[in-house]
């Protein structure tokens, strides 16, 4: 028999808005309090003190408009938050500071979440939905300096980016970036070069949410529709469909792959969140406490596989925190 489904660890409330955007930051060696960044539809960012389950900082940079990115940049002080004001802030926290170091124009209007990558000590990509509507921009940051734009050859009628994931095989290697759009399609484009290298209609519908394993060269992209794509990339960089899986209720607003690769987890229209293994996509959980629609999930990096936590955020207002990690 399966086990019934735990209860949260623990709930955290005092966003007042729904909330679109999570994510830890638990793994520097300092004997630092773990914290989780939340991004509202209020336009205000929170810092979760993990012990006390209380907010350490709310950061407004946002105009009072929706912030659905939230990433550190090596180093909790270090902060990137995107949101619908057309604006990528990035943040020094460091000694209380609260106001917002520089920041990024988008001229996007979608809810394409932009992409992260460490290339060097310092030094960033970052690819981002652009002001042309099937554009995407890659840029370096700090410095800002534009890297290349990526745009989908004449007639190909791929819609807006939707989602994007940059990565790389091994440090030095050539970043590559795989976007998401509007037709349901994922595509894999190649930065230097700046084409596409490969391309998969992976979902009848928008492309919401993917994440990629690059150590397994296999990804997960999910849309409004009842089914999760899994897709591989083979040696020659073409996408190919591995296998689907069909759920049980439409719609999936994020996924997210644990760091380790054993398990992932999806936030659902259903209010529910999933958890599945990543090798053969068994079922494992349904995490059932909110209200309405889980936007987004995310796992933390704590150093101690015991204190990895996993934090979904909802519509409802509200965080859930679980400990669903396997003492192995």
């Amino acid at each position: 028999m399966a086990l019934p489904p735990p209860d949260p660890q623990f709930v955290l409330r005092g966003t007042s808005a729904a909330v679109h955007a999570l994510h830890f930051s638990c793994a520097s060696q300092e004997p630092d309090v773990p914290i989780l960044y939340s991004g509202s539809e209020n336009g205000l960012i929170h810092a979760w003190n993990l012990k006390t389950h209380r907010v350490d900082a709310a950061l407004d940079g946002h105009g009072r408009k929706s912030v659905y990115c939230v990433e550190t940049m090596g180093g909790k002080d270090r902060l990137l938050s995107q949101g619908r004001d057309q604006r990528i802030c990035l943040w020094d926290l460091a000694e209380g500071r609260t106001a917002v170091a520089d920041s990024v124009f988008t001229e996007n209007v979608g809810f394409c979440r932009c992409s992260l990558l460490k290339v060097a000590q310092g030094r960033w990509l970052m690819a981002m939905a652009a002001k042309a509507l099937e554009e995407v921009q890659v840029l370096e940051l700090p410095s800002k300096t534009s890297v290349c734009t990526l745009k989908p050859e004449v007639g190909a009628k791929l819609g807006m980016p939707m989602c994007l994931k940059l990565w790389q095989l091994s440090c030095g290697s050539q970043p590559l970036l795989l976007a998401g759009y509007e037709d349901g399609s994922v595509v894999l484009w190649n930065l230097s070069m700046g084409k596409a290298l490969s391309q998969l209609v992976c979902h009848q519908e928008p492309v919401m949410s993917l994440d990629f394993d690059s150590e397994k060269a296999k990804g997960i992209s999910g849309s409004s529709e009842k089914v999760l794509s899994i897709w591989s990339l083979n040696e020659q960089q073409n996408l190919q469909v591995y296998k689907t899986h069909r759920l049980v209720n439409a719609g999936i607003s994020g996924i997210t792959i644990r760091p380790d690769k054993k398990i992932l987890a999806t936030a659902g229209w259903d209010h529910r969140v999933r958890i599945f293994g990543w090798k053969k996509m068994k079922p494992l959980a349904v995490l059932d406490y909110h209200t309405a629609t889980v936007h987004c999930v995310s796992f933390s990096d704590h150093s101690n596989p015991r204190d990895r936590l996993l934090a979904a955020g909802s519509k409802d207002h509200r965080i859930s925190i679980w400990s669903i990690y396997t003492q192995t």
